[in-house]
């Protein structure tokens, strides 16, 4: 038994590349000769602040230095290069340094130790090999910074999330649903305005609600809805809404007293009553909403102001997303993603009442900002920068 323990050491030792004996730091020299080979063409665009440290490591080959940028080229690659990343809630990943020199004593190859800390997602790549075509041909040194700063924010994305998902790039005011690293749905959408701005953030896709209510929430109360129905009283009426203790229309119904309203005009914190707008094709969600649980109570859904997609720049939301074609997001997503028929998905949304449909096979939605993109066909695409995040994201070089 242990000479068959043993062969399988020998074998997998042959089979790493790394014959020969590591040298006090670990390092064997085909380890170096690779990791020299990722450092002058910098494959993973993570030298960043280390360009001092690398200069050293290239002209002296030492094996210290050498395990230290590695450790700092490995965090540049898992947690992006950025001195700030305002508005991105960042994925951290740890990045341990005894690790990295464990797997070094092992003999595993520096991109073996590299691969978990790679951003799965296809535009990583696709961007980096556009910065490097653009370049090469000339490109603005804007435009270079440009695709550099969104290949940053690739690496801040969520790891691990695999090869099929729902992208919503809110610079570019489209959603797509990515399959096996394809283009399977593509559609427009509205987005956060300045002030209320989408967030960039994860989540799986966890429920469809048809024909949904509208929970206003309390910011919306205070700063819109008890203003309007103190000004004209037939708002809440012409507008659909109900008032109830909480958010569900089987509580106790409430009549609205402009005396106690009045005192919760702006300001912050909670309103002792509700106002839910009932289902319509009027409703301001829609006829169908896709919910992704999130603590900033984002999510995609059906609008009424089908106007809005027929202009460019489409910011006009308080955050969540709205959808273009909706219907045709519904039947996609209820063909491959629930246990439905789409027939009885159909007569469930012509009820007019509200039903809930369970995503059954995993879908992550990403909420993105790339003012850079790849398409399918191989264009680099550009996008304004709405939210000022191009300016404010300082890259730590």
């Amino acid at each position: 038994m242990k000479i068959r323990v043993l062969v399988a050491i020998v074998f997998a030792w042959l089979l790493s590349g790394c014959v020969g004996t590591p040298d006090a730091s670990g390092w064997h020299s085909s380890q170096k000769s690779e990791f020299q080979n990722i450092l002058a063409k910098d494959k993973y665009m993570s030298i960043c602040n280390q360009q001092a440290l690398y200069n050293k490591v290239r002209t002296s080959n030492d094996s210290r230095l050498m395990t230290k940028l590695l450790v700092a080229y490995t965090d540049n690659l898992a947690n992006g290069c950025f001195v700030n990343a305002e508005g991105f809630n960042a994925y951290r990943q740890k990045v341990s340094a005894s690790d990295i020199q464990m797997k070094l004593r092992a003999g595993q190859s520096i991109e073996k130790i590299l691969k978990p800390y790679v951003p799965e997602y296809r535009q990583f790549n696709a961007l980096i090999a556009q910065y490097h075509a653009q370049k090469r041909a000339g490109a603005s040194a804007e435009l270079l910074h440009k695709i550099r700063v969104n290949i940053e924010r690739v690496k801040l994305m969520k790891p691990g999330l695999g090869k099929t998902y729902a992208l919503v790039n809110i610079p570019e005011f489209k959603v797509r649903i990515i399959e096996n690293d394809k283009t399977a749905v593509e559609m427009k959408v509205v987005v956060g305005k300045r002030g209320h701005e989408t967030p960039i953030f994860s989540e799986n896709l966890k429920y469809i609600t048809l024909n949904p209510t509208w929970n206003v929430p309390d910011s919306i109360a205070r700063n819109e809805i008890i203003p309007k129905t103190l000004r004209n009283p037939g708002y809440l009426k012409s507008h659909r809404l109900v008032i109830r203790k909480d958010y569900s229309l089987d509580s106790p119904a409430q009549s609205f007293n402009p005396s106690l309203a009045r005192q919760y005009v702006g300001g912050k914190g909670p309103v002792p009553f509700k106002f839910i707008e009932i289902p319509s094709n009027r409703n301001a969600l829609g006829r169908v909403k896709f919910i992704f649980p999130n603590h900033h109570s984002v999510y995609m859904h059906d609008t009424p102001a089908k106007s809005l997609f027929k202009r460019k720049t489409r910011a006009f939301s308080h955050g969540c997303v709205r959808l273009e074609k909706p219907k045709y997001m519904l039947e996609y997503i209820s063909k491959h993603y629930t246990a439905h028929d789409y027939a009885d998905v159909m007569e469930k949304y012509n009820s007019m009442k509200t039903h809930y449909l369970k995503i059954v096979k995993p879908l992550p939605v990403h909420t993105a900002y790339l003012t850079t993109y790849v398409d399918d066909n191989g264009q680099l695409l550009s996008f304004g920068d709405i939210y000022g995040y191009d300016k404010s994201h300082k890259l730590n070089f």
